[in-house]
């Protein structure tokens, strides 16, 4: 190239182009630059900085103009979510693009936001996105104009900012020369290569806020169909580019129906663990009160209460209040204690939704089914409520006494008989409705009954019968002709929907259509027609199935999702979980024998007192059942975790709330020999290593998975209790110089921890840390796990044992999410050689080695009194584990196909988040 000639911040090149200086000093940039580059161009190429819209504000009615527009942005991703599953790397760029005030600033600048909209849409404007580590534009911003008058490259500092074009100080130098032009396009096409395109999701998102609009919750109450998408458009699991899966919307929908069909709705939700109960029950909630339809009463058992507590707050930003039962106080979504009156508080809750625990509910109930005068549970059945939900209602139930046919409810079912004539609606959620025959479901069912004929009909329903109506459920037994059927039919008559039949028969006994239970014949419709359409529909046989298997009152009232059939549409995932160690990969033989962990002669010592404890306390009036179990749990949880119990037991330390309330009391008064025994298991276990942290750290960098260490893909720790998780957290601090370690706990628990120093840490920075992959190791309490998703970790190591498969369903769940980038994941059970913990794995390590999904049919809970016989254990799991050839109505209605398009996520109608929460805050009131 011949030498260049310079005039006017103009350098000529000989043989063609010029290199031209701009200053943003001489002029604004905005107006003296770009806007006269890209008048009239046909193409332009452009590397940008962070993706933002305002760049579009600026050079609007040029960009629209052009035929063709390409841009890289470039946003913080790793290389490893770039290539992980689209929905996962979806779901990190949605949630870069919603960070900050981007509601504010769509509000200030909207019309920018309906063109940017408009311009994604038209196919004209194409972005794709590269990660920091491919290209980090913090400065190496450049661009390609093609127009009439051939092409130019440029490159400056400027960013994609109103401050940037039109008021910062900025350089830009523009090379029209062939070789410039050719340089800049090189590197952008490299870079185009590499980049990913921006998601549906974003773009969604922009028309999403071009055309938002708040809505006051009056505003829906005409149309409640639409409050759910106004409600959770913008709560934090939508934030964080997920949403409720599609099985969950659709029981929200399904609560809608109900309440808009019935004025009421009574449903049982029973799908199966791991499934996602919770926020289907809390978003059904959250509507409930937005719609006006009064308080909201959560029952839970007590070791769960922060967990719902915890997970209403961080997923759908619902602050609730917990009950504490022993101190007889609220306790707000901050972790703060609400002064209050004592008992009779219990039915003041500060916030529209309050959770108690069923164990206060069991203890407040006495054996005529009278509530307790004093309790918790007199003083809520004093008053009603627009929502009661029971989890893990499968709690509730009776049995039969020996040599009796009549079944004797518990006392938590006598209690939920009762609070059902208090409550509007009534939504119990159990993954195991049947325990151990079909009564057990229509305990639950004839609970739903309660002030309620639509579900089971009148005292004469046969549907009140389970032996009555089984055999037509199962297909055993063929309605033969309209008289027969007529009866279960018409108590109760099914909501009309758009079922001819049904409105012929309603019409023709002049019945309304909230009419659900009739005395009259068929001869009385007066209608052959109608008596012969009814006859043959009743009698006939579709696909294999009577009409009493295609439509009952099962299926209208209990919503069951399995597993395997969400695993088939794919919206489970279904990866295979390696359990460690394994009978055909025993742990190394310094630590386990052969699956468990070698103990010290301290530990034996702790074992034999803590046993000795229980004899003792045995001679007391109340069972030393729970005592045992409480110390054994504790025991075989870590060293700390039982030193810390017992020194509670001393009266040193407080009581956790689930001890208090199983033993309804705030403290407890040891006598001389149980405190002789309480202090033989602190001194032995003072002092003493604990090989559970050996063991972790033996997986962590020892039990390698192909040619990588688990502590380099990433492993989470849990535990059940916070004494072990902070204890194991802090050792792993202090064993790894440098290394990050979060623990992930309760309310105001949460740390980040580096070389043994701790600072505190809010759950929603260590889950952003984590997604960053700037925390690969993270320690866990069962309380905070939900709405952990933690895809980006490979491993899983369970320091204790959940006597509660649910539980382990939910550990599991933790790392087998979309975007994980193994083909399987790693889990290690760790347990003390020689302790019932160690016979409890061995009975389940088996079935959860079976496949990914058979989780899903284990119970949710493993009662206490089932592990004193470790032959009675494997007996009921394998009940639940052996598939039983047993009548399954849902089978057909619920393994059909769900929605996966989600329109909720789209919603330009909201409700202010403020507005939300003040409801949220109305207290229940006196």
């Amino acid at each position: 190239m011949a030498g260049p000639t310079q005039a006017n911040g103009i350098t000529a090149f000989a043989d063609g182009g010029r290199l031209s200086r701009f200053s943003s000093r001489q002029g604004r940039l905005a107006h003296a630059y770009l806007a006269d580059r890209l008048k009239d161009a046909s193409t332009y190429d452009r590397i940008a900085g962070y993706f933002r819209s305002s760049i579009f504000e600026l050079v609007g009615e040029e960009i629209g103009a052009i035929g063709k527009v390409r841009i890289v942005a470039n946003a913080d991703l790793d290389p490893e979510d770039v290539e992980a599953a689209q929905r996962v790397r979806d779901a990190l760029l949605f949630q870069r693009f919603v960070e900050g005030d981007v509601v504010v600033d769509a509000a200030i600048h909207r019309e920018r936001y309906v063109r940017l909209h408009e311009l994604l849409l038209s196919g004209r404007v194409e972005i794709r996105i590269v990660p920091r580590t491919v290209a980090p534009f913090l400065h190496g911003k450049a661009g390609v104009v093609c127009g009439p008058g051939g092409a130019v490259a440029f490159m400056g500092s400027i960013n994609e900012t109103r401050a940037a074009w039109a008021h910062n100080y900025e350089l830009v130098w523009e090379d029209s020369s062939t070789e410039g032009v050719a340089w800049v396009q090189e590197e952008f096409d490299e870079l185009w290569v590499q980049g990913k395109q921006l998601p549906d999701a974003i773009v969604r998102e922009v028309g999403r806020l071009a055309h938002r609009r708040e809505v006051e919750v009056a505003g829906f109450h005409d149309r409640p169909g639409e409050i759910p998408a106004a409600a959770l458009a913008e709560t934090p699991i939508y934030r964080d580019g997920e949403s409720l899966q599609p099985w969950q919307r659709a029981f929200v929908v399904e609560f809608l129906r109900h309440r808009e069909t019935y004025q009421k709705a009574r449903m049982l939700l029973a799908d199966e663990v791991g499934v996602g109960k919770t926020l289907s029950l809390a978003a059904s909630a959250l509507i409930s009160v937005l719609l006006g339809d009064g308080p909201v009463l959560i029952l839970v058992p007590s070791s769960l209460l922060e967990q719902w507590q915890i997970e209403l707050l961080d997923r759908l930003a619902m602050p609730v209040a917990r009950w504490h039962s022993t101190r007889k106080v609220w306790i707000d979504p901050a972790g703060r204690t609400i002064k209050g009156a004592g008992v009779a508080d219990v039915a003041r809750c500060p916030y529209a939704i309050g959770l108690v625990s069923t164990g206060l509910i069991v203890h407040g109930v006495d054996r005529h089914g009278e509530p307790k005068a004093g309790t918790e549970a007199e003083q809520l059945l004093r008053r009603k409520f627009g929502m009661v939900i029971l989890d893990e209602a499968h709690k509730a139930r009776g049995s039969e006494p020996i040599g009796s046919d009549e079944r004797t409810p518990n006392n938590l079912l006598k209690f939920v008989e009762r609070i059902a004539t208090r409550t509007r609606h009534l939504l119990l959620s159990t993954a195991t409705p049947i325990q151990t025959s079909e009564r057990d479901l229509w305990d639950l069912l004839l609970a739903l009954n309660r002030d309620a004929e639509f579900v089971l009909g009148s005292a004469f329903s046969q549907w009140q019968r389970p032996d009555r109506v089984l055999p037509y459920l199962k297909g055993d037994t063929q309605v033969t002709s309209l008289r027969e059927g007529w009866q279960l039919l018409t108590n109760p008559l099914p909501p009309t929907g758009d079922d001819d039949l049904l409105a012929d028969i309603r019409g023709s006994l002049d019945l309304g259509e909230r009419d659900w239970v009739t005395t009259r014949f068929p001869s009385d419709m007066g209608n052959m027609v109608v008596e012969t359409k009814a006859e043959m529909e009743l009698t006939a046989i579709r696909d294999g199935l009577g009409y009493f298997q295609r439509d009952n009152p099962l299926l209208r009232h209990v919503v069951l999702r399995k597993r395997r059939d969400l695993e088939r549409q794919g919206l489970i995932p279904s990866l295979p979980v390696d359990i460690h160690p394994s009978a055909n990969l025993p742990g190394p033989g310094h630590l386990f024998n052969p699956l468990s962990l070698y103990t010290s002669d301290a530990f034996a010592s702790a074992l034999e007192a803590v046993n000795a404890f229980t004899k003792a306390y045995g001679h007391r009036d109340k069972p030393a059942g729970f005592m045992k179990t409480l110390l054994l749990q504790r025991l075989c949880s870590s060293h700390v975790a039982a030193v810390a119990t017992a020194r509670a037991l001393l009266g040193e330390d407080e009581l956790d709330e689930e001890v208090q309330e199983e033993l309804e009391i705030r403290s407890f008064d040891a006598h001389a020999d149980e405190k002789l025994h309480l202090r033989t298991i602190i001194e032995a276990l003072t002092g003493a290593i604990d090989p559970k942290l050996k063991a972790v750290e033996y997986f962590l960098d020892h039990h390698r998975s192909g040619d990588r260490s688990w502590r380099e893909m990433g492993c989470i720790v849990f535990s059940q209790y916070y004494d072990t998780a902070a204890w194991m957290a802090e050792a792993l601090s202090l064993a790894s110089p440098g290394q990050v370690v979060a623990l992930y706990a309760g309310m105001g628990k949460s740390r980040i921890i580096v070389d043994g120093q701790a600072t505190s840490a809010e759950r929603v920075q260590i889950k952003r840390h984590v997604a960053n992959r700037e925390i690969k190791l993270v320690v866990a309490t069962d309380a905070a796990c939900e709405g952990l998703n933690l895809q980006t970790l490979g491993t899983l190591i369970n320091v204790d044992l959940p006597w509660n498969p649910s539980r382990l369903e939910q550990r599991i769940g933790r790392i087998k999410r979309f975007g994980q980038t193994r083909p399987r994941v790693d889990m290690a059970n760790l347990t003390y050689s020689g302790t019932i913990d160690e016979k409890v794995y061995r009975v389940l390590s088996d079935r959860l080695r079976i496949s990914s999904s058979i989780l899903g049919t284990l119970p949710e809970t493993i009662d206490a009194d089932w592990i004193d016989d470790i032959e009675t254990l494997e007996e009921r799991l394998r009940a639940f584990t052996v598939p039983r050839k047993r009548w399954d109505p849902f089978e057909a209605k619920y393994a059909g196909e769900l929605d996966s398009d989600d329109s909720w996520a789209a919603a330009s109608e909201v409700l202010a988040r403020a507005d939300v929460e003040t409801l949220l805050s109305v207290g229940w009131g006196r």
